[in-house]
């Protein structure tokens, strides 16, 4: 497994440069490329659009960050969440060990846990633990986002 840094100002100049050969290292072991990374987290993690190890290729105009790795033994339904201003969603907790990941699409909208709400906009990513209240907040007009809600199967 390899260590990715969480920030691109923590990450040494080669990892961009050799991360397609990473890639092409996972192809021929036949896994999924996040395999090479450390496990999986259940803890809250906030990824601004801007943020993250980007892994550009240097065969064609494509970059990517890996957001989140689900963990083995787990499930991920997704879902987009259409929201307007001036209604909070109150959500009940989920079964015990559930994470919800959300990237916002358009808009900008308050979030999360009721002790870590967070104000995210387009391309950010936030992950949370959901089995306690948490809440969905459009700050804009109208805000889409994408949620995957992972749980134990």
């Amino acid at each position: 497994m390899i260590a990715a840094p969480a920030t691109p100002s923590a990450t040494p100049a080669s990892f961009a440069d050799e991360s397609f050969t990473l890639w092409a290292l996972a192809s021929a072991l036949e896994i999924p490329f996040s395999f090479l990374f450390e496990g999986a987290s259940s803890h809250s993690q906030l990824i601004r659009a801007d943020e993250g190890v980007k892994l550009n290729s240097d065969s064609s105009d494509f970059s990517t960050v890996l957001l989140s790795k689900c963990p083995p033994g787990c499930r991920r339904d997704l879902y987009r969440i259409v929201l307007r201003r001036g209604s909070v969603r109150d959500a009940e907790p989920h079964s015990r060990g559930t994470v919800e990941h959300v990237v916002v699409i358009s808009g900008s909208v308050r979030l999360g846990p009721a002790s870590a709400t967070e104000e995210i906009s387009p391309g950010d990513y936030y992950r949370y633990p959901a089995d306690g209240p948490h809440s969905y907040e459009a700050l804009s007009a109208t805000a889409v986002i994408l949620v995957a809600i992972e749980s134990a199967r």
